[in-house]
């Protein structure tokens, strides 16, 4: 995954309603993808230019969720102060201890 160039109308709008960061939260594994957008800055109380960034991010990266069970994901952060774009990965494994080992015992 890359990080994928904000749209400056997005941008423009996001500084007017006095967002400082959007942060993507993408995650899957179960050959689902979710995304939850989050604002910082001033909250954000217009649904539309919240549906039109979802609605962005969600054809821009095309984050399928294809996995083999374990939970993955991928936060992008686009802080508009700073100016800069992060990307950060995650994953869940299982993970096994020692197996306990013992005698056989048979109840009567």
């Amino acid at each position: 995954m890359h990080i994928e160039p904000l749209p400056k109308k997005i941008y423009d709008k996001a500084v007017s309603l006095g967002v400082t960061q959007i942060e993507l939260e993408f995650s899957g594994g179960n050959d689902e993808g979710y995304l939850n957008v989050i604002f910082r800055g001033k909250p954000v109380a217009n649904e539309d230019f919240e549906r039109e960034v979802q609605d962005w991010a969600e054809n821009a990266y095309s984050y399928s969720g294809a996995g083999d069970g374990n939970d993955y994901g991928d936060d992008v952060l686009y802080d508009l102060l700073k100016k800069t774009a992060t990307l950060s990965s995650w994953s869940m494994q299982r993970t096994e201890d020692l197996p306990e080992i013992g005698s056989l015992e048979i109840a009567e």
